[in-house]
This record gives C-alpha cells, structure tokens and sequence, in this order.
C-alpha cells in the first residue's frame, strides 16, 4: 500500500512538473497587426489658440484599435519654424504629446497660425488641425545679444581690414530667433582673427561682473550658430574673463580666463549650449592652466570676447550667429 501511495504521487508530480506554463505575449497579436488601422478617438488639441508667454501647452490627443508609430509635425505658416513629437502606441495624450513652444528647426515660433499635422506610419492619409499662437515662448536667462537693436554702443567691435569683409547686423528670413542675426565674413591672408565684439558686464545692469549664479554646475552658455556651405571653416572663440577681484578689469597675467572654441563644420543653424563648468582654459586652442584662483566663477565674469577666426591659408570664411544667452540649471529649450 505505502509503494502505491509512493508511485502516486511520483506520477503526479510529474506531471505538474511537465505542465508548461501560460505563455505570455509581449507585443501586438497577430490579429492586431493584420487589423485595419482605425480611430478610437480622434486626433485634436485642447486649445485652439495658446499663449505660450503665460505658460500655456498644447496637449495633443487621439486613440488608435492597434499600436502605431505616429508623428505630430507642427509648422508656422510666417515663420517656417518646426516642432516635431513623435512615438508609439495606441494613445496620444498629455503623457506624450504636449508643446511647450518649443522649436526643433529653427527659426523660432513668432505670433502666427500653426498647422499640426499627424501622420502614422504605413497609413496613406494624415490628420491636421490649425493652432493660433498668440504668444510665443520666452526663454528665461540672461540675454547677451539678439542683435534687434543692432551693435550696441556699450559693446566693442573690432574688424580687420581683409577683403570682402562683412561684420554686420543683417535682418531677413534667415533669423532663427527675432528678426535679426549677426554675419561674420572676409578673407584675412595674414591673420586667423578676422574680427571680433567685446561685451563687457558693465553693459547688463553697470556691475563690475555678470549677474549670474556662483555655481558653474547650474550656469549654460547658449547661441545659436550658422555653418555657411562652401567657405573656408568658421572657428568661433568665446572668451570669458573673469574680474576675481571685482575692480573692473580683467588682468591676464593673475585672474582666470575660460575659452569655449566652436569650429563651424556643419550646414544651417545649430543650437550650441555648454554648461559653464565644462569650459576650460586654452592657449592656441591648447588645454592650458589658468592663472587666477583656478576656480570656475561665472558670477565674476567681466567681460566676453566674442572672436570670429579662420585658417588665413583657407581663403574666404563665413559664418552667423544669433541669440547668446545664459540659462540655469539646463541649457537652453529654444
């Protein structure tokens, strides 16, 4: 009886032992991927018109019977700026899709008629719906130069008397924030500088040194940057001297000086954000030590020199630029 009770229970586990488990699913089921795709919800904004200034959002929404990959393009009708949201799923919603007024290509978004369009991959039609915005966003920080105004007296430009030199403010379509930027062109066979604009602390509340946060870890340094195709290559030096002792001038020989080198070697506008404790000193382009306290200090910098270079052997080199501002805790979101 007891090898009976033994064989029993040997059968049965077994048996339970053999007994494959519920196979789980991860993804679609066939049938949803053969299905035809169709709306659950239709594709619309929660706002017709936004004022992003007051810090509005647009939250885009819409629902689908099958997983898809979509993709939300949003164009200004004046200003040509775009903004895309992408991703996948059988929901849009505020977890996924909301404009902030932000710009992925430039120029940035003005006050105009936006269309919004959705798209899904492998579905032939598309989706739109018109949005106003009555205010477009205003990004936070210090503004160095926009260039609205032109050259500001306070500032100090210095060009080279090369050929075919052109170191002006210029106002057209091109702009990708406002209505003007600043070109840097010429040919200098004897000289990699080809011109450059001081902007001095003392132009942006009479300060002795920039109104910014002691802590290089939370201070971005933004601009915006054009790659001109067929010149010879643009190299954009930024030079932050810092006033340690706060006496109005910039000594180099014993206060430190920290150089942010951008060589232009792309096509179009590109946003360029570092944060301030990245930047290093350099000497001809060079890594170097830096001769004051060795401490990055933001708050003290006196001035920034703004230099415009190129390779004299290279012939002639253009670039633009636009839109230098400082930002906190994170780089600029244009």
């Amino acid at each position: 009886m007891k090898n009976k009770f033994g064989l029993l229970a040997l059968l049965i586990f077994v048996f339970v032992g053999c007994r494959k488990d519920k196979e789980i699913i991860d993804g679609p089921s066939i049938n949803e991927i053969y299905s035809t795709f169709k709306f659950l919800q239709e594709f619309k904004a929660d706002r017709a018109a936004v004022d992003f200034e007051a810090g509005q959002t647009v939250i885009f929404s819409a629902a689908f019977n099958k997983v898809v990959n979509w993709q939300i393009s949003i164009e200004g009708q004046t200003s040509k700026a775009k903004k895309i949201i992408s991703g996948e799923g059988r929901t849009i919603s505020v977890s996924n899709a909301v404009w902030n007024g932000s710009t992925t290509e430039f120029p940035i978004f003005k006050e105009e008629v936006c269309l919004a369009k959705l798209t899904i991959k492998e579905v032939t039609d598309t989706f739109s719906l018109n949005i106003t915005v009555a205010k477009p966003k205003v990004n936070a920080g210090l503004v160095i130069a926009d260039f609205e105004t032109g050259i500001k007296s306070t500032w100090t430009k210095f060009v080279q008397s090369g050929a075919s030199m052109d170191f002006n403010v210029k106002t057209d379509s091109l702009a990708p924030q406002g209505a003007k930027y600043l070109k840097m062109a010429g040919t200098v066979n004897w000289d990699y500088l080809i011109g450059l604009i001081d902007y001095p602390a003392t132009a942006y509340g009479g300060a002795p040194t920039l109104p910014l946060e002691t802590n290089p870890e939370n201070v971005y340094f933004n601009c915006m940057v054009y790659g001109v195709p067929n010149t010879n290559q643009s190299i954009i030096l930024f030079q932050f001297k810092e006033d340690e002792n706060a006496d109005g001038t910039f000594n180099s020989n014993n206060e430190d000086e920290y150089d942010y080198e951008i060589k232009v070697n792309w096509e179009g506008w590109k946003l360029i954000s570092i944060k301030y404790s990245d930047i290093t000193t350099l000497v001809n382009g060079a890594p170097a030590t830096p001769k004051g306290n060795g401490l990055r200090n933001p708050n003290k910098i006196g001035k920034i020199s703004m230099l415009h270079l190129a390779n004299p052997n290279d012939g002639f080199a253009s670039s633009k630029i636009d839109y230098l501002i400082f930002t906190s805790s994170k780089p600029l979101e244009p």
